[in-house]
This record gives structure tokens, C-alpha cells and sequence, in this order.
């Protein structure tokens, strides 16, 4: 049973001290003394464009514990407006040890010897910011547990919402629960962010009842769910395969007068893309428009790649148009989707041309785009073209994936190559690779495995 508490009064912990050999140093060069005494007149972080940019300290929030107290990370992105700090040289440092180190009493003992200062707290956060984006659960619970237990901070809701975060990736519900209610008993105030990371660890551990419960919950307090936490739940349907339970909750969404975002009508296009249903995707996108909601570049993304997935490539390359149109700077993800879309509309050539314009472009192609190439190819039977691609790929140091080689098998098991399919199989198994999600889910990549597998290794 949830309980939202109301009082403004936080715990404060007096400073404890322990001891232990580890400390945290820099470098004693004057060259460095100079750019850690910059880094705490100015400040450094580059902002949502990726420019770098500076502040000065003193106009931000002198509350206790640091500038970022109770602000700057929030659900499903990084910092407060996209903007990212750059980590300190003593918070780079801390990085490093926390995503060497295993240990937890090593690490809360090295933990221990920092100062209970205003900076300190700033390298704190923006380190479990840092370790979030790069999917570094454990040493996440590490450090906030060290905060919340064992620090002399004063307890703070963001630092819950990162531990809650990081259980909930790691489908531990029952910490999830746990950590929830120690934020009530330290009398933080939990805030819409809370309650999205609630519903998107019920959706990970398949809990859609617990879910719904936190909806109910926020309305016995009279807190309107918000657009982030209908997306968090929408989001966590999606990934648990739940369709159809995701587009009841949008429709619930619209009833109960919630205001739609950006990102709410870029999961539903996203979704209708991944059913096969580009034409309600497009009609998505025009009620968005028509709403006054302005697209981003994931919303045009997610439009192309519904189009791509029908193989409607002039559809696809119109909406690429109205990116660039936009204002937008295509990534790696655009360019991908385009090139999915002419794959599979049975031009390989045209694929090409657009991964040429994309190295063209300064945009470096990463796995999937070798992928892309690799499957255009093998579908249009050049399965010569389809090896090359898969070879460049493994020069440039990309290491292929089970995906990668079930593309390539396709592409001779087309023109019934069959040495080559069975070199093929073998590499597979000498890499130590197994079946994925895309080997089981693609019903003609399926059906090779299991014939191949069945032919030329019947131990598989």
C-alpha cells in the first residue's frame, strides 16, 4: 500500500567518519589545480545541441547538499532539458573505481572519505546520471545505497528515483517496493518521475496489476497521473508485448484529459510501425501535428521506419524530407531507417546509396546499418554483395552478431549455396553464439536456422 506523505521536513543525517586507505586524489600539477579551480568558479556542461557551455555556481540553488539537489535528472533521459554536465576530475575518477570495483565494502569505504560538501554531491549525482546512461545497474545501487544508508547527505527524492531505477532494470521488485517506502519514512516527497518508475518496474517484473495499482494510488491522494507516467506504462506494455493493453491506456489517457506529449505520440507510432499499421501511425502524426505537438527527430524516425517495415519507400523518403525540413540533422537511426525501407522494397542499390550519403554526411554507421546492407543484398539474391558488407563490417572491428550471420546464411540459403550455409553454421557455433529474440521472432530467418541447424549440426 502506497502513502504520500505531505510534510516539506527532510531527515538530515550528522557527518559520520570511517576509516580506510582509499582517497580520492588529483593530479598535483598546477596545470591541473588551475582547471579544477575553473571547473568551480564556472562550471562546464554542454547542452542539448552537444555546445559546450559554462555557468557560474553562484546563480544556481544554494540548498544544502549541492546545486543539484532535487533537480537536474528526471525520467527516460539524462539531465533536466537534455543538458549533461561534464564530469569533474574527481567525479571521473569516482566513475572509473565504481565501474572497476565489485567489492561493496571496498567501495563504501572508499565512499566514506569524501567530503560531505556542496561539489561533492554535484560529482555524486551527475556519477549515477553517467553510470544510468551507460546501463551500470550494480554500481548505481551501490552508490545510492551508500548515500541513503551511510553518507551524511541529507536524503533526497532524486537520489531514490535512481535506486528505484536501477532495481527496476534489474526486475527486483520487492527492493523496488522497499525503496519506495523508505522514501515515505525519510519523508521525501515523491515526485511524478517516482511514480513512472514504479509503473515501468511492475511492467519489467510483469506485474500489470501492481501497475494499475500505482494509477489508482496517485487518485486516492488526488494526483493526476500524469503524461510521464501514461508514457512510462505505455512504454513497459510495449516492451512486455502487450499491445493491445497499450493502446487501451492511450485511449485511457485521452479520457482523462491528459495532456499528450512529444513522446506519447512517438511510442503509438512506434507501436502501429511495429504491427504493420503504417496508414494509423500517419494518421498519429497528423493529429499530433494538428494538436500543436511538435515532432522530434525520433518521432520522424519512428514514422520511417513504420514505412520502411511495409517496404513503402517513397513514403518513407518523403518523411525523411519533413526531418531535414524540420531542422533536424538525420543520425544514424534516420539513415537506418531509410535504408530499411528501400531493403525491403527490393532495391539494395538504393540502400547503398543512402549508407554512402550517410558516411558522406559525417554520420559513422554502426552495426545494425552493416545489418541493413547485409539483408538488402541477401534478399535481392547478392549474396557476393551481402559477403563483402559482412567482411568490411568485421575489418572495421564490428564485432557481427548472431543477427549478422543469420542474415548472411539467408542470403546463400537463397540461391541454395549449401557449403556456404554449412561453413556458415559453423562459424555460428565455434563463435559461442546462440538463437536471439531476432532468430525466433522472423519467421523466414527461424525456419533457416531450424533447417540448417537440423542438417549440419544436430547437437544445436
Amino acid at each position: 500500500m502506497f502513502v504520500v506523505g505531505n510534510t516539506l521536513n527532510h531527515l538530515y543525517i550528522q557527518p559520520r567518519s570511517y576509516k580506510t586507505s582509499f582517497k580520492w586524489m588529483a593530479k598535483n600539477s598546477s596545470s591541473s589545480d588551475v582547471a579544477i579551480e575553473k571547473w568551480k568558479r564556472d562550471g562546464v556542461y554542454i547542452d542539448k545541441r552537444g555546445k559546450l557551455r559554462t555557468f557560474h555556481h553562484k546563480k544556481l540553488s544554494r540548498k544544502r547538499c549541492g546545486s543539484l539537489r532535487g533537480q537536474g535528472w528526471k525520467y527516460g533521459s539524462g539531465f533536466v532539458d537534455g543538458v549533461f554536465p561534464v564530469l569533474s576530475p574527481i567525479a571521473q575518477q569516482i566513475l572509473d573505481f565504481l565501474q572497476q570495483e565489485v567489492d561493496a565494502d571496498r567501495v563504501w569505504g572508499s565512499l566514506d572519505n569524501l567530503s560531505p560538501s556542496h561539489s561533492t554531491w554535484d560529482d555524486l549525482i551527475n556519477v549515477a546520471v553517467q553510470l544510468r546512461l551507460n546501463k551500470k545497474w550494480d554500481p548505481i545501487v551501490l552508490l545510492c545505497e551508500w548515500i541513503l544508508q551511510r553518507s551524511s547527505f541529507q536524503l533526497d527524492v532524486m537520489c531514490f528515483n535512481l535506486l528505484i531505477d536501477a532495481y527496476g532494470q534489474k526486475s527486483l521488485y520487492k527492493k523496488v517496493e522497499s525503496t519506495y517506502l523508505e522514501l515515505l519514512e525519510a519523508r521525501c516527497i515523491p515526485t511524478e518521475d517516482t511514480y513512472a518508475l514504479l509503473v515501468k518496474a511492475y511492467c519489467t517484473a510483469g506485474l500489470k496489476q501492481k501497475a494499475e495499482a500505482v494509477f489508482a494510488e496517485m487518485r486516492k491522494y488526488g494526483l493526476s497521473p500524469s503524461a510521464t507516467v501514461y508514457n512510462a506504462y505505455i512504454d513497459g506494455l510495449m516492451k512486455g508485448g502487450n499491445s493491445q493493453k497499450a493502446i487501451e491506456v492511450f485511449q485511457r489517457m485521452k479520457r482523462d484529459g491528459c495532456q499528450l506529449n512529444t513522446e506519447t505520440y512517438t511510442l503509438m507510432i512506434n507501436l502501429y510501425g511495429k504491427a504493420s499499421k503504417s496508414y494509423m501511425a500517419l494518421k498519429l502524426f497528423d493529429e499530433m501535428r494538428s494538436q500543436k505537438c511538435k515532432p522530434n527527430i525520433c518521432t520522424y524516425t519512428a514514422l520511417v521506419n513504420a514505412f520502411a517495415r511495409e517496404g513503402l519507400c517513397e513514403k518513407a523518403e518523403e518523411i525523411f524530407e519533413q526531418l531535414q525540413e524540420a531542422g533536424h540533422e538525420p543520425d544514424v537511426y534516420a539513415y537506418n531507417a531509410l535504408m530499411e525501407a528501400y531493403s525491403r522494397a527490393g532495391y539494395p542499390y538504393g540502400a547503398a546509396e543512402v549508407f554512402s550519403l550517410m558516411q558522406h554526411m559525417g554520420c559513422e554507421p554502426d552495426r545494425a546499418s552493416f545489418n541493413i546492407m547485409v539483408d538488402a543484398y541477401g534478399r535481392a539474391g547478392l549474396y557476393e554483395d551481402a559477403e563483402s558488407v559482412f567482411e568490411e563490417m568485421k575489418k572495421l572491428g564490428i564485432t557481427p552478431t548472431m543477427k549478422s550471420h543469420m542474415l548472411l546464411l539467408s542470403a546463400y540459403s537463397r540461391v541454395g549455396n549449401i557449403a556456404k550455409c554449412e561453413n556458415i553454421v559453423n562459424q555460428i557455433q565455434e563463435s559461442g553464439l546462440q538463437p536471439d529474440t531476432f532468430v525466433l521472432n522472423r519467421q523466414d530467418i527461424s525456419t533457416e536456422w531450424k533447417s540448417c541447424s537440423s542438417h549440419f549440426l544436430p547437437r544445436i
